[in-house]
């Protein structure tokens, strides 16, 4: 499969098909495994097959062909599927951290995943050290020679700022430390990351890979060595897994991420452009706009496009929340990704529990909406905004 592109990778990878020669990926929605014999169970726990499986928990056949077909559209070796995003992001730390251990985090994150790094992780000894993740400066002075794991969103909730991921993996390989991205806004579209030396990339497949608000997953990717001696361990005993059915979910939702993305980054594009003029918004946050502080670096890592998420600021909380009462076809959600548009406001919802010296500092001001644009037609998101807008 490796001449073949993307998008027939996402059609076509990983497939298992029974004696039947069915089409459509199968679900295997069975928890458990029948062994012909005591030696055969016997022989599967000492050392499962490359296609043998034992428990739901473990491994699934339907869940295996998600992660194989996954894993050769970002090109990593192996990969672990999970029950969320979260689930991902939190068990990949937690698989690989130690009390005692140090990790550099950037610190424009989804609110969750800032939970995770300043209450849980501290909670059991780790050390955590936040940057501005678009200062290298402050990288170099973060990583030390006891830094085992470095942390980032390529691009981070909300406020869309672009991480230079080849330099900060540079830094972070030069102390030996063990770089995890949350690659959620770039998409497996748009991504490069493990060409740029991302060494763990985490998904929440709840956003673009199912794009159509149906189902919570999630899927932590790297080397067979990481996901099999130090993901799996951690993840089979504390429960994390994907369902079969989920995973049949995911796997139909890549079929047609690859159209899906690339309507859905043009749509934002478009309402990028349209907007930045408006004189009802105090700002428009979009990397595929030259204005963007980070637009070189962003056309240089994501393949020349911009993404499906857009920030607009209207000021102020009451201007917001007007506007978002007045919508007509974007819908007020906390998701992203999705077929539909959605409005969200990070302020009272996303980022609700940071304090406010960290919201003001983040970008996350009583005005900032973040639209995840859709497939709905551009023009008529463009004429529901503006009317919006003049409320």
């Amino acid at each position: 499969m490796d001449k073949w592109h993307k998008r027939t990778r996402a059609v076509h990878g990983g497939i298992r098909r029974s004696q039947y020669g069915e089409v459509s990926e199968a679900i295997f929605l069975t928890q458990g495994f029948v062994y012909d014999t005591a030696e055969a169970a016997e022989a599967r726990f000492i050392k499962a097959g490359e296609d043998e499986f034992i428990y739901a928990r473990y491994g699934n056949p339907s869940v295996r062909m998600f992660e194989e077909r996954l894993a050769l559209l970002e090109g990593t070796e192996d990969a672990f599927a999970t029950a969320s995003g979260m689930a991902a992001v939190s068990g990949a730390l937690m698989a690989l951290l130690r009390s005692g251990d140090h990790v550099v985090s950037s610190r424009a994150l989804f609110g969750s995943c800032l939970y995770v790094l300043e209450e849980v992780l501290t909670r059991y000894g780790v050390k955590v050290t936040f940057v501005d993740g678009t200062d290298l400066d402050q990288w170099r002075a973060a990583i030390t020679p006891g830094t085992r794991a470095v942390f980032f969103e390529s691009v981070s909730n909300p406020t869309l700022e672009v991480i230079d991921t080849p330099a900060v993996c540079d830094l972070a390989h030069s102390v030996g430390a063990i770089v995890i991205v949350d690659n959620v806004f770039t998409t497996p579209v748009w991504s490069d990351v493990v060409a740029q030396g991302v060494d763990v990339v985490i998904y929440s497949a709840t956003k673009h890979i199912d794009g159509q608000g149906r189902a919570l997953g999630g899927i932590i990717m790297g080397t067979k060595e990481f996901i099999r001696k130090t993901v799996e361990p951690y993840m089979k005993h504390t429960g994390g897994a994907m369902s079969p059915f989920t995973a049949w979910l995911m796997l139909k939702g890549l079929e047609t991420m690859d159209l899906r993305v690339r309507a859905q980054t043009a749509g934002a594009l478009h309402l990028a452009q349209a907007l930045q003029a408006h004189p009802g918004l105090t700002r428009v946050i979009y990397p595929g706009l030259p204005h963007h502080p980070q637009h070189a670096l962003a056309m240089s890592l994501l393949g020349g496009a911009g993404g499906t998420v857009l920030a607009i600021d209207a000021g102020s909380r009451d201007a917001a929340f007007r506007m978002l009462n007045a919508l007509e076809i974007f819908i007020i959600s906390n998701n992203l990704g999705d077929a539909k548009s959605i409005a969200t406001h990070p302020a009272s919802t996303t980022h609700q529990r940071l304090p406010q010296p960290l919201k003001d500092a983040l970008g996350i001001s009583p005005g900032l909406v973040r639209l995840s644009v859709g497939l709905e037609d551009p023009g008529d998101l463009l004429a529901d905004l503006t009317a919006a807008l003049g409320a």
